[in-house]
């Protein structure tokens, strides 16, 4: 058994050793509320918004726990039928029904964000599982992840856009670039239901369980992307794209460009831009260090909560 190995030591194993990485999916329903006693309820509103509504709001909690182990000579890592029981006994059968703020002394301090969740709920699951990751989706549209890092935790947000581009450099002929592009060059282009994951990373709050303030980052994320790109012809219609084909790598990199100083300035740092462009092609570019992506970009998502 690996026990607690990072993500980063799996890729520094000697090939012989045979390092797995398995995930377990598990869900539950609750409801939480967004409310520090310390301030007023102007001061709560201004912060927290609809959140603060009482007697609270709910989810339907997607929980991803993903293990790291050796194969042993039954082929496994672990039981998954053991590693059922212990999910539901240290997480899901306290937390499903409850009301998060009340059910963990944890979340009496620190207020039930999903990024604080994901971190209390891997504290809960490290004595008794190898964990080396916990995903937790409150909807299909908002998950974070958590590593074991101390406060540091991860948020996604998901969004989309429609527009229109055509693949084509101006330098080559028309026979040139359909030899490149294919289909892609054809004069008048072509459009695509493109959605967007914005990945934040930060420290989680002691006392808001944020890592930063997520209408901001919305907002952030709206008004440099969503709203500019939206039923628009890329090429004709963002400068950027004037010069510089629009396929979804660059794409991808201009939207990253355009996030990282205003996510900055909220107070956290912008991790990873994912654009998926069609079922079956998406790229996913990186602001942060390189160390983070050599052992985070090669982890396998479970399929999203989506269906």
């Amino acid at each position: 058994m690996l026990g607690k190995a990072t993500f980063a030591e799996l890729y520094t194993l000697p090939i012989t050793v045979m390092k797995c990485v398995i995930d377990r999916r598990a869900q539950f329903s609750a409801s939480h509320r967004y409310w520090l006693p310390e301030l007023s309820e102007a001061e709560n509103v201004e912060r927290f918004g609809a959140c603060t509504r009482f007697p609270g709001h709910g989810h339907n909690y997607i929980l991803y726990v993903s293990m790291l182990g050796d194969v042993d000579e039954y082929g496994m890592v672990l039981n998954l039928s053991d590693v059922k029981h212990v999910i539901k006994r240290e997480v899901t059968s306290q937390l499903d029904f409850s009301y998060l703020n009340e059910v963990w002394e944890e979340f009496q301090q620190t207020l039930p964000t999903t990024e604080n969740m994901a971190r209390v709920i891997w504290q809960r699951l490290a004595p008794h599982l190898p964990v080396c990751r916990i995903q937790l989706f409150e909807h299909p549209e908002l998950w974070a992840e958590y590593y074991g890092n101390h406060m540091e935790a991860y948020l996604t947000i998901s969004t989309h856009f429609s527009a229109a581009h055509r693949l084509a450099r101006p330098d080559l002929s028309h026979e040139q670039n359909c030899e490149i592009y294919g289909k892609c060059a054809r004069p008048n282009g072509h459009g695509h239901n493109y959605h967007l994951e914005v990945t934040i990373k930060g420290e989680i709050d002691p006392r808001t369980g944020m890592i930063a303030d997520l209408v901001a980052v919305q907002k952030a994320i709206d008004d440099y992307v969503v709203e500019p790109f939206d039923h628009t012809f890329l090429n004709k219609d963002i400068p950027y794209f004037a010069e510089v084909v629009p396929t979804a790598e660059n794409i991808a990199i201009h939207i990253r460009d355009l996030l990282q100083e205003p996510i900055r300035q909220i107070g956290a740092q912008l991790h990873k831009v994912k654009l998926i462009e069609s079922p079956n092609n998406s790229c996913e570019v990186y602001g942060t260090e390189p160390q983070d992506v050599i052992h985070l970009a090669q982890l396998r998502e479970p399929a999203l909560a989506r269906n």
